[in-house]
């Protein structure tokens, strides 16, 4: 496929330097899993309505926020067509959590993802039957089409060899592991195969793939909500990377870097929270109080609870006043829109 055309390769040392920093941060996942399983067992909970919030938000996909967690982790059943494509996203990372070591990267594999993660929808698990385009759209309405994708007729056979280009890199040791997993997902995105989902889809397959190649951060770090943070950027240089793709003459390198940044920024988050909160009944407390102190200016409850989606309100109000008698937090009004804000921060 067309990312895995070259020959002959040199990376920028941007792009080893980041390859260099994650493989330090790789070898040290599997002491923390050792040492630590309750705090990744909370970071796994945290992770996982994250990664199926913003993913899905980044498509336009919303419920409202006291639904996510009986929908991720209470398993509620779904009342309409987006709670739909929130549970589905759930089933299909739980699928890669558990069967990722025999889930083979192959067109059926793909489908069943988009299956999964579009829910009941008609073209649940189907290529796209229409071309489709990319487009920008404007605050003065008017729309851009800034790619052209493969066509559907040719969508088969192109999904088909991307997942032997992929395979074939990767059994050959073509390039290093990373560079692969993400010259595929650029491939895939600009084949763009299904009517709907492309983007999930991409981002359950970078997930999966990471796994294949030990890169498990992504289990207890939402790439997801990393992407959704830094939204702009991913488009940018997705453009950028997909200019000259269907003459094989684009420059993956900032896809790449974007890429390779987005799982180091995880990394680092992982074990800045591994080390900081200690094992034990006060897990999710330390966790709530580690984004208290993130805070600057005020802040509400509900901020707090979006953040920490793994906590509970009541449990959230709880630390809160309790920090109050401390003298570390104060309270700015009363009910529901009161609002806080660290002591330390006061004018």
């Amino acid at each position: 496929m067309n990312s895995f055309k070259r020959e002959k390769m040199e990376l920028p040392l941007s792009a080893v330097w980041l390859m260099n920093s994650i493989a330090e941060y790789k070898g040290k996942q599997e002491l923390y899993a050792k040492q630590s399983p309750q705090i990744l067992k909370t970071l796994l909970e945290t992770a996982l309505i994250e990664s199926v919030e913003s993913s899905n938000r980044i498509e336009g996909v919303t419920v409202e926020h006291a639904r996510l967690k009986p929908l991720i982790i209470g398993k509620s059943k779904p009342r309409d067509r987006s709670e739909e494509e929130i549970t589905g996203y759930r089933k299909a990372i739980e699928l890669i959590h558990t069967k990722y070591k025999s889930l083979s990267i192959i067109p059926e594999t793909v489908k069943e993802l988009h299956r999964l993660c579009r829910g009941e929808s008609w073209d649940a698990g189907k290529w796209k039957e229409k071309d489709n385009d990319i487009i920008r759209k404007y605050s003065d309405g008017h729309v851009e089409v800034i790619f052209k994708p493969v066509s559907a007729a040719k969508t088969p056979e192109m999904m088909k060899q991307l997942c032997l280009s992929y395979e074939h890199s990767i059994s050959q040791l073509k390039y290093p592991e990373l560079y692969a997993v993400a010259c595929f997902v650029l491939d895939f995105l600009s084949i763009h195969p299904f009517h709907d989902g492309n983007g999930r889809v991409s981002r359950l397959l970078t997930l999966l793939a990471l796994y294949q190649h030990r890169f498990m951060v992504g289990k207890y770090i939402s790439l997801e909500r990393i992407v959704e943070q830094s939204k702009e950027t991913y488009y940018e240089t997705l453009n950028k990377s997909s200019q000259g793709w269907h003459e094989a003459r684009h420059d993956v390198i900032p896809w790449f870097n974007y890429f390779l940044g987005t799982v180091l920024v995880a990394y680092k988050e992982f074990e800045e929270r591994a080390e900081n909160i200690k094992p034990g009944r006060g897990t999710k407390t330390q966790i709530v109080t580690q984004v208290i102190e993130r805070q600057v200016g005020e802040f509400a409850i509900s901020e707090i609870e979006h953040e920490c989606p793994g906590v509970s309100r009541p449990m959230i109000r709880v630390i809160l006043e309790e920090l109050r008698a401390k003298g570390k937090v104060e309270v700015l009004g009363i009910g529901r829109s009161a609002r806080w804000r660290k002591c330390d921060n006061k004018t």
